[in-house]
């Protein structure tokens, strides 16, 4: 993973996509509606109990597609008043050697995002923040409803609020974010080139010393 030799990613797109405003908007107008799995709801309450057995009502930060969970660490040493949440779907990855223990106020759980952003929302959870750090960017054509800006669960996160952060080596893709985004939250998301020298993943760390430029997109959730 920390080897620069990450190639860069080829598509066929050349700009956003066509079909995206018209496919939020469809996903804004018809709810998703697919039933949730019992091994997710598990997981949930796992993750409640965790929460509040750590400190009941603590402000929360998820952290989603955590893989490893650097990333979930690092958030949660620098949000030490904050519980964290670092969901993943896949257990390898969730449980691989971690360089440092997980600090008290962070969570890694083994979950479907899908349903785990319904569950907060049903619950009724607000996130402080919320971060989409480096997701499968799906970039053939026919792919725009695998992104998670083109998925029918992207308008729950409008009811989980926050301070929201997606990063991408991928330009288009943080460029549909913003204008979903902008859809979605009725506020003009902005485009913006990311530079670091103290990554928060291994896939970060892995771009950059590929050369990648690096893109990301913030917006503050009503």
């Amino acid at each position: 993973m920390m080897d620069g030799n990450s190639r860069a990613i080829a598509s066929a797109q050349d700009g956003p996509h066509r079909d995206l405003e018209t496919l939020v908007r469809r996903h804004v107008a018809h709810p998703f509606r697919k039933p949730i799995l019992d091994y997710n709801r598990t997981a949930f309450s796992a993750a409640q109990a965790a929460r509040d057995q750590w400190q009941s009502g603590a402000p929360l930060i998820l952290d989603a597609g955590c893989g490893v969970g650097l990333s979930t660490q690092r958030i949660a040493e620098a949000f030490p008043d904050h519980f964290v949440f670092g969901v993943d779907q896949s257990v390898d990855r969730i449980s691989r050697g971690k360089p440092l223990p997980m600090p008290a106020n962070a969570l890694l759980i083994r979950a479907d995002l899908i349903d785990f952003w319904r569950l907060l929302a049903e619950s009724g959870f607000r996130l402080a923040r919320h971060y989409i750090l480096y997701p499968n960017p799906w970039p053939k054509i026919g792919h725009l409803a695998r992104r998670w800006h083109g998925h029918a669960v992207f308008p729950v996160w409008l009811q989980l609020g926050g301070e929201l952060e997606c990063r991408s080596n991928w330009r288009i893709y943080i460029e549909e974010m913003a204008q979903s985004l902008t859809l979605l939250a009725g506020r003009p998301v902005v485009v913006e080139p990311y530079e670091t020298v103290d990554p928060l993943t291994p896939f970060e760390k892995k771009y950059l010393a590929s050369g990648h430029q690096l893109w990301r997109c913030e917006v503050s959730l009503p």
